[in-house]
């Protein structure tokens, strides 16, 4: 049936130009990257709950147990035993150690250690309750170690994409989130028909259904899922450095949107957006956004008394 309806309707098909070698290669290591930080949730997800079962303290004293900081402390603090007689002293000492950077000095930490509940303390429990500690925190400092390393591949390969400083110039857009956009965006121009199909890839449109009197609207599930999480990230982060996106945003809430729902709307206009600049190939300047300029104009002019 596909090939009858490609010798039927041949001469009213456009042919798209299959991606470039440098949105591919962009593509390969952004996906890569964020199959890694999925792994990386999961495994600070079993490191958690196995702190929460046996030793909810170690999880007290950083903010965050997959920081590499956290990790050395679990490395070598891997039982309740192990950090029994950690003293002021030597915590601090820890911390000069590896570079400690937070703001909490040697005697908080150490009180936030004492304060959290003592967990597990059955000494049956304490070599194999080692032994999971250290495997999962092996884990993630892999893990880390991996992301890291894909963080700058990213980088690099966005700098020589021909597209990169389109994504790039959009305001709070990183380098990271950048990418994302650009590697499921891709650089064929003849695959879409205007910016409500980058939208519909998004899933950043609804699906409105309608027949006779009936009509609704639902949302839009069947679409590129790593396209819309790059898209509503960007116009989420977008909100807190452009005047019109945070107008735009507050905007839908007004009407009753919740934030979910703003976000993709906000999605939706900076696609509208993005579309003539990347048709054209010149990155993104606030002042040659018409909407973006008139509120910028708006705001500085004097309110009358």
């Amino acid at each position: 049936m596909i090939a009858e309806y490609l010798r039927l309707r041949q001469h009213r098909l456009r042919t798209a130009a299959p991606y470039s070698d440098e949105t591919l290669v962009l593509r390969t290591v952004v996906r890569s990257r964020g199959d890694l930080v999925e792994m990386r949730v999961a495994a600070t997800n079993q490191l958690s709950a196995l702190l929460d079962a046996h030793w909810p303290g170690a999880k007290a004293v950083f903010a965050d147990v997959e920081s590499p900081i956290s990790l050395e402390f679990l490395t070598r603090y891997p039982t309740p035993a192990a950090a029994a007689h950690l003293g002021e002293k030597r915590m601090a000492a820890f911390l000069v150690k590896h570079g400690y950077s937070g703001r909490r000095t040697a005697a908080e930490l150490l009180a936030r250690l004492r304060a959290a509940p003592a967990g597990t303390g059955r000494e049956a429990l304490a070599e194999a309750l080692r032994d999971a500690v250290l495997a999962a925190a092996g884990v993630l400092t892999a893990l880390n170690a991996a992301v890291k390393s894909l963080d700058r591949s990213v980088a690099a390969h966005l700098g020589e994409h021909p597209d990169g400083a389109i994504f790039t110039s959009l305001p709070r857009s990183g380098q990271v989130n950048a990418a994302q956009m650009l590697a499921e965006w891709g650089d064929c121009r003849q695959a879409y028909d205007g910016p409500d199909s980058v939208a519909a890839l998004a899933g950043c449109t609804p699906i409105t259904s309608q027949s006779g009197k009936h009509r609704s609207v639902q949302f839009r599930w069947a679409c590129n899922k790593r396209f819309r999480v790059a898209m509503t990230t960007f116009a989420d982060n977008s909100r807190h450095a452009s005047p019109w996106a945070a107008k735009t945003y507050s905007d839908a809430r007004a009407s009753g949107k919740d934030h979910p729902h703003a976000i993709r709307i906000l999605a939706r206009a900076w696609i509208r957006v993005i579309w003539p600049c990347w048709l054209q190939g010149i990155p993104y300047d606030p002042a040659r956004h018409g909407a973006a300029a008139a509120l910028a104009k708006q705001t500085a002019q004097p309110i009358a008394a």
